[in-house]
């Protein structure tokens, strides 16, 4: 089964994200003081938004 054109993308495969990876999440939560490393879950982090440059 083939592709249908219309939803083909020319060359932006790498499109523009609106939310972080796990690890940049945790990162980020660490920095602001949200997510303190040893004493909570991982499991059920808050989405943090990616800010634009």
């Amino acid at each position: 089964m083939s592709l249908n054109r219309s939803l083909k993308t020319k060359g932006n495969l790498s499109g523009k994200r609106s939310v972080m990876k796990r690890a940049e999440r945790l990162e980020k939560l660490i920095e602001d003081g949200k997510f303190k490393k040893g004493e909570q879950s991982p499991l059920g982090l808050p989405k943090t938004h990616v800010v634009e440059k």
